[in-house]
């Protein structure tokens, strides 16, 4: 049977300055700063706000390159293998198309972009600097977004603290939208013998709440409202 494979970029990306004013681009995850060559940096943009499939990127990834003349120190499947194992991109895999999604939103958490300034600032400056946006096309995609009532609740949610797509599901599964305390976030969560922080996205695999949870964090996701981090 075939399966499908999704990827999508973590983190967001910053510009930094050396002391001799030459700048070069980081990838910040949880804090941290991942340094990246102007290959990785193309491909992670590539698959930035987007959730595809290996012939899609190829396609952006070519995009890209007729545009900027990528320096290819490594073919595209290695260059992607490099930034998964870097933990830079996320993959899923499914025998269906959502199967795969599930997959790979599943363990990701949510961080809404609204809710810090330079988170972004930093996905403007990618818009207008790497992709090429319009300023005025850029400031678009930062209008008011209307979710609607799942979508808006994940955002609620994810504002209180930090969740992934598991635990998304299950606060929706058991009505939850108060977990503003670590007390309250453990007790709808986990107060159970069974469901781990490492087992929960094979415990939200039945859950009625799964499908429309998850289709509400991937299309926040593919309108910019949040980026995805993994701890």
């Amino acid at each position: 049977m075939n399966t499908h494979t999704y990827y999508t970029a973590l983190g967001h990306f910053q510009r930094r300055t050396t002391g001799l004013g030459q700048s070069y681009p980081v990838i910040i995850i949880n804090q941290k700063e991942y340094n990246v060559d102007m290959q990785e940096m193309a491909l992670w943009t590539a698959l930035n706000w987007r959730l595809l499939d290996f012939s899609q990127i190829e396609a952006e990834y070519h995009k890209l390159d007729q545009d900027c003349a990528i320096p290819a120190r490594r073919t595209l499947e290695d260059c992607l293998g490099r930034l998964c194992t870097r933990g830079l991109v996320a993959s899923g895999r499914g025998e269906t198309d959502f199967e795969a999604l599930y997959d790979l939103l599943g363990g990701l958490y949510v961080v809404p972009l609204s809710e810090s300034l330079p988170l972004k600032l930093a996905a403007f400056l990618k818009l207008t600097v790497l992709r090429g946006v319009s300023v005025s096309k850029a400031k678009a995609l930062f209008q008011r977004d209307h979710p609607n009532e799942q979508e808006a609740q994940v955002m609620a949610l994810s504002r209180q603290a930090l969740l992934s797509t598991a635990e998304l599901v299950k606060c929706a599964e058991l009505g939850v939208r108060d977990i503003s305390t670590d007390e309250k976030l453990m007790d709808a969560l986990y107060n159970d013998d069974d469901t781990t922080s490492d087992n929960i996205v094979d415990m939200m695999l039945t859950a009625k709440s799964r499908e429309r949870v998850t289709a509400a964090v991937a299309n926040l996701y593919l309108r910019k409202q949040i980026i995805f981090q993994r701890v």
